[in-house]
């Protein structure tokens, strides 16, 4: 049987055959279907896109129902466990994990590239010094655009390389900068001899010490909530990325407009919800209440459930782990309690069960953040420092793809008919 759908038009009593590839017909195969021929032909209504591929990715295969996550084939657990976050941008970008002496290059590249124009510290010193540090990091991604005029070249490979690994070696000093800024310390320069994570942990946290030395279980901690973060399909900011993009706008100002989607509370600010929401609850005893209030539609269960995962994401079966280990240093987070708690009695509840609501990579990631000494209005920066790599991926495919057009959704208008313009002295 050919894998094509047959449409019948009960208006016109005519069928149509549609297409059917890798499990989706094609919305411009709908225009055919007209009622006469001055009609526009049948549009396909979908907000929120809930249901609509915008694009063929080889990039990262999530499999909701399963609870699958893997970055170019790869599982999500092999990678977390053993792999670099270095080594799994490369692998993002380029489509296959380096050999030793590609990732001793691409490292030694962005390595070389961690310096930003001293011009971006009058940029910084523009901002109120308690300005949300996501807000720094979207005009500072867009003010980086104005330092580098080529990068507007965006079908010449070799200049989109250049930029791709400009941006990953910026993302953390820009970040870095961003939180001396909220603290009121003076910024600290990259150390080159440190590696990607631990330079920005110098960069962080140095104070009068002549030398950083990272503490090796927060580095590991933070490079696998690095890797975990990459890349996450088509979600809004990746989005975002490919629909500003697709006007062949650069790199930079695609990354500002998908860190612009970030910043929303949706997004990014998911994982300072959950805190909220454990502050609320206060102690383990008053966890059987907020359940109550949360199934009488009371509450807000944050940090469970997920638009794509109808199983546990496997990224939160990884920072639970790491949670320990990050505590192990930091001393427990008073609220890991409340949190275990809360989860083992969801977990075991149908309400919650029957809804596949299970915790999502947000659950856990700010208790390790919170610990580690970060604010939470810090939280979406630590997810847009290795989210830029899935962008840059997403980015880079899109102009790749010979399909692929300048964004332009369609609408269903539903406004006024025409009507004719009333002067101001007839007006009511």
């Amino acid at each position: 049987m050919a894998d094509t759908l047959t449409v019948k038009d009960n208006r016109t009593g005519k069928e149509y055959e549609i297409e059917i590839s890798d499990g989706t017909v094609r919305a411009a195969d709908f225009r055919g279907i007209k009622v006469d021929d001055d009609d526009f032909g049948l549009m396909l209504y979908d907000p929120a896109f809930k249901n609509t591929a915008s694009c063929r990715s080889a990039i990262t295969l999530i499999d909701g129902d399963k609870g699958i996550l893997r970055y170019r084939g790869y599982p999500i657990e092999q990678l977390a466990e053993q792999s670099t976050f270095l080594e799994v941008a490369y692998l993002l970008l380029w489509g296959e994990l380096p050999n030793e002496s590609e990732l001793a290059e691409w490292s030694d590249q962005i390595t070389n590239h961690t310096y930003v124009h001293q011009y971006l510290i009058r940029g910084m010193e523009g901002f109120k010094w308690d300005a949300h540090a996501m807000g720094k990091m979207v005009s500072l991604l867009g003010t980086l655009s104005t330092f580098y005029e080529d990068s507007k070249q965006v079908r010449d490979a070799s200049v989109r390389r250049e930029h791709i690994i400009k941006i990953i070696a910026k993302m953390p000093t820009i970040a870095a900068w961003c939180f001396r800024h909220m603290q009121g310390r003076p910024y600290i320069y990259p150390d080159n001899e440190l590696g990607y994570v631990g330079n920005f942990m110098n960069m962080l946290f140095r104070m009068a010490e002549p030398s950083y030395k990272p503490n090796p279980v927060i580095a590991r901690a933070l490079d696998v909530l690095f890797i975990l973060h990459a890349d996450h399909e088509q979600n809004c900011s990746a989005s975002a990325a490919r629909a500003v993009g697709s006007a062949e706008t650069d790199p930079y100002c695609s990354l500002a407009a998908a860190s612009a989607a970030l910043y929303g509370p949706l997004h990014g600010g998911a994982n300072e919800a959950v805190l909220r929401m454990l502050r609320e609850i206060g102690n383990v005893g008053n966890i059987p209440g907020f359940i109550e209030g949360v199934k009488n539609r009371e509450r807000r269960l944050m940090g469970f459930g997920h638009r794509v995962y109808k199983n546990y994401d496997p990224r939160a079966r990884i920072i639970k782990g790491l949670a320990h280990e990050v505590f192990a240093v930091t001393g427990k987070n008073p609220l890991l309690d409340i949190a275990l708690e809360l989860e083992k009695i969801a977990l075991d509840d149908d309400f919650f069960v029957s809804r596949k609501l299970y915790p999502n990579v947000d659950f856990y990631s700010g208790l390790i953040y919170q610990s580690i000494g970060f604010p939470v209005e810090f939280f979406p920066v630590l997810f847009a420092i290795p989210r830029a790599v899935g962008w840059l991926a997403q980015w880079q495919e899109m102009l790749s793809d010979a399909e692929q057009k300048i964004a332009r959704p369609r609408q269903i208008y539903v406004g006024a008919d025409k009507r004719d313009y009333v002067p101001m002295s007839e007006r009511g």
